[in-house]
């Protein structure tokens, strides 16, 4: 019998990371608009267009967070499938779908501050940037490759589901289904 888990994106999880995006969101516009106000204060800088640089780049990352958070709460698709044919991933806007069994020769953990990433290592890593659906998404693959050696990483952040149990569910599945083909 072909198992299949569906884990859902949780409504609550998106919501405390827009609430978060907004008010960063805020504070860049807020360091674009004044950033003398920074120097000293916060940043420990005397330049007030280097400061005001990092102000816009805030309001473009958490603006593009902000859009993205939005249409994540009105998906109506699963953030993570495990099934026989492998895991579709739908949890971040770097996701690529489905990662076949196949082609997984590893599944390791890293941790970058508090966030844990359940990185895919697997036999081809440009099949999966290829599969990329955007340029931005192709260039943060290549970085995922550089910076932790997998293009392919999957958290439990936007998942009604914690980390612990989500890393034991896809081992568990790797394991049965890995040479099933």
């Amino acid at each position: 019998m072909n198992t299949i888990i569906e884990i859902p994106i949780s409504k609550k999880k998106i919501i405390l990371l827009l609430i978060a995006g907004t008010i960063l969101f805020i504070l860049g516009i807020w360091i674009s608009i004044e950033p003398e106000k920074f120097i000293h204060n916060i940043f420990r800088i005397e330049n007030t267009q280097v400061i005001r640089f990092w102000g816009i780049a805030g309001i473009v990352f958490f603006g593009l967070g902000i859009i993205y958070g939005i249409t994540k709460l009105f998906d109506k698709k699963a953030g993570l499938i495990i099934d026989s044919h492998g895991i579709t991933d739908n949890t971040s806007a770097s996701s690529i779908g489905l990662i076949e069994w196949n082609d997984i020769n590893n599944i390791r953990i890293m941790q970058i501050m508090s966030s844990k990433l359940l990185l895919i290592d697997v036999n081809n890593p440009e099949k999966y940037i290829e599969k990329a659906s955007s340029g931005i998404k192709g260039k943060h693959m290549r970085a995922n490759m550089t910076i932790c050696g997998t293009p392919l990483s999957i958290t439990s952040n936007t998942l009604k589901c914690d980390f612990a149990k989500l890393e034991k569910m896809i081992r568990k599945e790797y394991e049965k289904n890995k040479n099933a083909r």
